[in-house]
This record gives C-alpha cells, sequence and structure tokens, in this order.
C-alpha cells in the first residue's frame, strides 16, 4: 500500500516473471513503429494532403494497439494498484499535483544544468500536430494512451519486473535513459542538453514508482497528469516562446 509517512519509500512488492503477452506488449511497440516507417504512406493522396494529421493517426493506430497488449499483460496488476490508491484515495488525489510540481522543478533544474533550454523536434512535432488535429483528437493519445504504454513498459517491465534479475539501481538507471532517449532517438542528436526535459520528467516518475512500491497506477496518474497540462498549454500558447 501507499506510504504512511511521505519520509522515505515503502518495500517494493514482488512481480511475476515476465509473460508471453508482455513479450507481444514489447515487441509491437518495438517492430509497429520500424514496418510503419517502410509502408509507402507518401502515395497516398489523403496523406500527401494533410502529413501531420496522417502521422497522428498512424502514432494513435500504433499506440492503441500496443496499449490493448499492455492492459492485457498488466490487467492483475492495474486492478491490484487501483485497489491500494482506493484505500487512500484523499492522499492519492492530494500528492499527484505536489508530485507534478516537483516534476517541474527538476525539470527545470536539470535543464539548466545542461545549459539551458532547447526546443526539441518532439515538442516542435506536438506543436505542428496541435495547428493540425483537434484537442479531443491527441487528448486520448497523449494523455491516455501513451502515459499507460510507457509506464507499463519503462516502469513496470524495466523496474518491476526486471529487478527480479538485476540490481534495482541499474533497473533505475535503464528506465530513466531508455525513457529520455525514446523521445529524440531517429528525431535528433542524443546530447545531454537534448535528453536534460525527459531526464528531469523521468527522475521524478521513477521517484514516483519506487516510492509507492512500484505502483504501476500511481505513474500513470502522474504521467497522464504532466501530459494533460502539456496538452492545455500546447493548445492555448506558443510553447516555443518561452526559450525565446
Amino acid at each position: 500500500m501507499l506510504p504512511r509517512s511521505t519520509s522515505a519509500p515503502v518495500r517494493p512488492r514482488r512481480f511475476g516473471r515476465y509473460t508471453a503477452l508482455d513479450g507481444l506488449a514489447v515487441l509491437l511497440y518495438l517492430i509497429l513503429p520500424l514496418a510503419a516507417a517502410f509502408l509507402p504512406l507518401g502515395r497516398i493522396a489523403a496523406v500527401a494532403a494533410d502529413p501531420t494529421a496522417a502521422v497522428f493517426l498512424l502514432n494513435l493506430g500504433i499506440y492503441a494497439v500496443v496499449f490493448v497488449a499492455a492492459l492485457l499483460a498488466a490487467r492483475r496488476y492495474v486492478a491490484r494498484d487501483l485497489r491500494i490508491l482506493g484505500t487512500r484515495p484523499w492522499f492519492t488525489l492530494g500528492i499527484l499535483p505536489l508530485m507534478l510540481v516537483a516534476m517541474l522543478i527538476v525539470t527545470v533544474l536539470v535543464v539548466m544544468l545542461s545549459g539551458g533550454v532547447q526546443v526539441s523536434v518532439n515538442q516542435t512535432g506536438l506543436e505542428d500536430m496541435a495547428r493540425q488535429v483537434p484537442w479531443y483528437l491527441t487528448a486520448p493519445l497523449l494523455i491516455l494512451i501513451g502515459p499507460f504504454v510507457e509506464e507499463y513498459i519503462f516502469r513496470h517491465l524495466l523496474i518491476g519486473k526486471l529487478s527480479l534479475y538485476l540490481n534495482r539501481w541499474i533497473c533505475y538507471a535503464a528506465s530513466l535513459l531508455l525513457f529520455a532517449a525514446l523521445h529524440i532517438a531517429g528525431r535528433e542528436a542524443i546530447t545531454f542538453q537534448s535528453l536534460a526535459p525527459y531526464l528531469g520528467f523521468g527522475l521524478v516518475l521513477v521517484f514516483a514508482y519506487v516510492w509507492t512500491a512500484n505502483n504501476l497506477m500511481f505513474s500513470y496518474f502522474l504521467h497522464a497528469l504532466k501530459n494533460a497540462l502539456s496538452v492545455v498549454l500546447i493548445y492555448t500558447m506558443d510553447i516555443s516562446s518561452l526559450a525565446q
């Protein structure tokens, strides 16, 4: 259950070993984007007319498939973690905004240490998408589907289950670095400055997951809350202007 004191994390729960469904979800997560890269999308008239919307729909489809596989694979943990959070609902609702504030502060500090703000290609892509796709279509991907898939893979699998085989600190580092690299790999050079925003973001997610005894749903809710804030900002202001 959640900690009785905010001074120290509770002891992490034990997990079952990897399952065939875990393997399927990871395989889909890795293979589907690669397969999509070889699709002759440029030959489709609708794609040529609105490539940003087409890429969004493709990403939505890929993440939706992985989401279903991940939800099936983690269904017992999802149900268990929701029951645990439900035993102290006011604590959960109160601590999530505080964690979000901590995430923003940590991210700013890491970005400052890296040399300052650098608008990432990923962020620019989100802003371009906001100009082409209405918020009620992007919100399900960015708030509901995407955060669950990423928390399942980078926290549940890389920390919760991988710690059965490796030292937990190695698992924390793998979760943090792979999570940050995912958001810029193939789009821009992997440097400390480009990784910094995602490292700050990931640090707090790793802490939240471990602090709540490897509670997948708590880290998911925190991730979803941060993305919800991002959606609001993207659709109401020019984020890139903050870096100038």
